[in-house]
């Protein structure tokens, strides 16, 4: 257990070693990304700064996969060149027993990756997307989702509209029991519509069977209500526009998500997205235990083979592909070419198969 422990501690040091540098490079490379893209126009040095500190964790989250890859390949490099492999192998231990420590470390960093981290990359993306929205002057979010239905907002010079629907097609173009709700600049309601549904088309709502009341002042609704069968509405919203308009995934803290996939559904949206990425931060702990197996299957015996480059090439590049077959397979998922648990529990599970039965094959002591 003694072993364990300190195999433990010393992979913690090494991922505190190779976060702090990824730290390090993901903020310079970020700020200068975004020095590139603000630049002529009026953003202030601080701005930029604190879009850049918005952005860092969920930068950093995306590549703990890399980090966990390089953390392996320190920690086994170091034991090795060291001779503790070789004194923990006379001592009667196995290659594979002595992987236990650094593996429960690793899936103990993604457990702490979704209790903590997740919350913490939900919110400051929700922030960073709006303050980027701000800073870029694009609209913020036009939709909004809630228990009661789909909420919708366009507007001009002159008129603001609030739109409500109780569902939708897959892709928000066509809605079903729509309330419209026109507003003055001042905020006072001016007309009110309702319909049976309304279909997005190029520059305009087709509503279907629309009643539409007048509210100006001193006018009685209900006498000069008006009825048409068929009414466009002009608008400048697009299918593009309602989508992404939505909260991505990585801005929704996972334990709000299950619900929140629930109001898609009820909506009538399409909720693959959520769905493949609540399931890959769900098998994050998984993922990272495969990626230091792979690390440990390709390092820890290259002292006695005299082939140190090679096998370090090797657990990078293994890593590295399953790290970008782990991300190819959730846009499969995505997408709906592949069933959404699948997408997220195949790749860390055929790792592990794939790095333990190498570990075995190598392992003579």
């Amino acid at each position: 257990m003694t072993l364990h422990f300190y195999f433990a501690k010393r992979f913690f040091v090494s991922f505190l070693i190779v976060a702090s540098a990824f730290l390090v490079l993901i903020f310079m490379i970020d700020f200068i990304e975004h020095l590139r893209s603000f630049r002529g126009q009026d953003v202030a040095f601080v701005e930029i700064l604190e879009l850049v500190a918005l952005n860092v964790p969920s930068s950093l989250h995306q590549t703990l996969p890399l980090m966990m890859i390089l953390c392996s390949i320190m920690l086994f490099l170091s034991l090795s060149k060291s001779n503790e492999l070789v004194v923990t192998r006379a001592a009667g231990r196995s290659a594979v027993r002595s992987l236990i420590g650094p593996i429960t470390a690793a899936f103990l960093i993604g457990v702490i990756s979704i209790i903590l981290l997740n919350p913490i990359v939900a919110g400051t993306k929700k922030q960073y997307e709006n303050r980027t929205s701000e800073l870029s002057n694009l609209p913020i979010n036009t939709s909004y989702l809630s228990a009661n239905g789909l909420w919708l907002r366009q507007g001009n010079e002159t008129t603001q509209t609030v739109i409500h629907a109780a569902n939708a097609n897959l892709d928000g173009t066509k809605l079903f029991n729509v309330i419209l709700q026109d507003f003055n600049l001042s905020g006072t309601a001016i007309r009110r519509i309702a319909a049976e549904s309304a279909s997005l088309e190029i520059g305009y709502w087709q509503l279907i069977n629309a009643k539409e009341w007048p509210l100006g002042q001193g006018q009685n609704p209900e006498a000069n209500v008006v009825r048409r069968s068929n009414y466009k509405l002009p608008t400048d919203l697009t299918k593009n526009q309602i989508q992404d308009s939505f909260a991505t995934p990585a801005s929704i803290p996972i334990w709000q998500l299950p619900a929140f996939i629930q109001q898609l559904k009820k909506a009538g949206f399409s909720a693959k997205r959520h769905i493949v990425w609540f399931h890959m931060e769900i098998t994050l702990p998984i993922f990272l235990s495969a990626i230091v197996m792979i690390g440990a299957g390709c390092t820890m015996q290259q002292t006695r083979q005299g082939k140190t480059k090679l096998m370090v090439l090797m657990a990078i590049l293994f890593g590295f592909s399953l790290y970008f077959l782990r991300n190819f397979a959730q846009i499969l998922g995505e997408n709906g070419q592949l069933p959404e648990v699948w997408t997220a529990w195949i790749p860390p599970m055929a790792a592990i198969g794939l790095s333990l039965a190498f570990l075995l094959h190598t392992e003579d002591g």
